[in-house]
């Protein structure tokens, strides 16, 4: 008899709510060397990267406090941060 145990899966704190999750629940958000905040939904893109929820909720916490511009240095604008909200909105509809 084989003793298999389950795959671990790798977890990640969300920036808005600060829950642990497994990092497929989340959305990471990744400062490209530009200075711009760009949504990946592969999770790969190189560059630091800091992870949301797949929820309304997070993502408006997040519109209000810009703790994703703030840890990873970047200098963003509001209308910056709305267009990267919408397109993490549009990313979750679509799972």
């Amino acid at each position: 008899m084989t003793n298999l145990k389950p795959k671990k899966q790798p977890q990640r704190m969300c920036v808005s709510c600060r829950t642990r999750r497994d990092k497929r629940d989340l959305v990471r958000v990744t400062l490209k060397d530009d200075g711009t905040l760009v949504c990946d939904p592969t999770g790969k893109m190189p560059g630091r990267g800091a992870y949301l929820c797949k929820d309304e909720k997070c993502i408006k916490i997040e519109l209000k406090a810009h703790r994703i511009s703030k840890g990873l240095g970047a200098d963003t604008s509001e209308e910056e941060l709305t267009a990267l909200a919408q397109e993490i909105l549009k990313l979750c509809e679509t799972n």
